[in-house]
């Protein structure tokens, strides 16, 4: 809901850093896949039950993730990033849940299942729509630089990370900050079911 609104100052502040690191050679698909460990990372600290250090290690998955479409927009996207980011990204959401319901089984499993199903809603509509999007040839102008269509909605990048550090500052909060997430991110489906049904009605 809120990521076109975050995305110009975060391209502010990412392009200096992301400049040195071309400079040191790193590339896009170098920090996408840091990322990727650094997410796996704060997996297992929730699964000890070390929140801080999970919340330290989702912001840095985070910083890598805006890292990774920076040093991108210095160098020239691919395909093969585009396609890295979204799959490792969508990943990464499913197991931050599952690190909270390994922690504490009796009381996170079920809302970590509700939630985790909520996000398979959101996760699918926004890749249909692109798919079907990408096949018509069209461009989303909220943020024309994306890999793919990418379609807004409720539950968005911002909201989801908000959720995760909610979580681990708060982890005893965590079925029920679990269950309000999941029903706005029902909502985020339902809105993009209807947005697919308008848009591709004509053929």
């Amino acid at each position: 809901m809120i990521d076109r609104h975050l995305l110009p100052a975060q391209r502010a502040l990412l392009a200096p850093p992301a400049r040195m690191l071309v400079r040191l050679g790193v590339t896009a698909d170098q920090a996408t896949l840091a990322g990727f460990v650094l997410g796996l990372s704060a997996f297992v600290a929730l699964t000890a039950g070390a929140f801080g250090t999970a919340l330290l290690l989702v912001l840095a998955n985070r910083l890598a993730d805006g890292l990774d479409g920076a040093i991108a927009r210095e160098v020239g996207s691919t395909d093969r990033g585009a396609f890295l980011d979204i799959a490792l990204d969508f990943a990464f959401y499913a197991l931050v849940p599952l690190g909270f319901a390994l922690a504490d089984p009796a009381a996170n499993s079920l809302a970590a299942a509700v939630l985790v199903a909520s996000f398979v809603g959101t996760g699918s509509s926004f890749l249909a729509f692109a798919s079907v999007a990408a096949k018509r040839g069209l461009q989303t102008a909220d943020y024309p630089t994306k890999g793919i269509y990418y379609l807004g909605g409720l539950t968005e990048g911002a909201e989801t990370i908000g959720l995760f550090v909610a979580m681990c500052l708060w982890p005893a909060a965590f079925p029920v900050l679990a269950y309000l997430f999941a029903a706005l991110c029902a909502l985020t489906t339902l809105s993009r079911w209807h947005q697919g049904w308008v848009a591709f009605s004509n053929r």
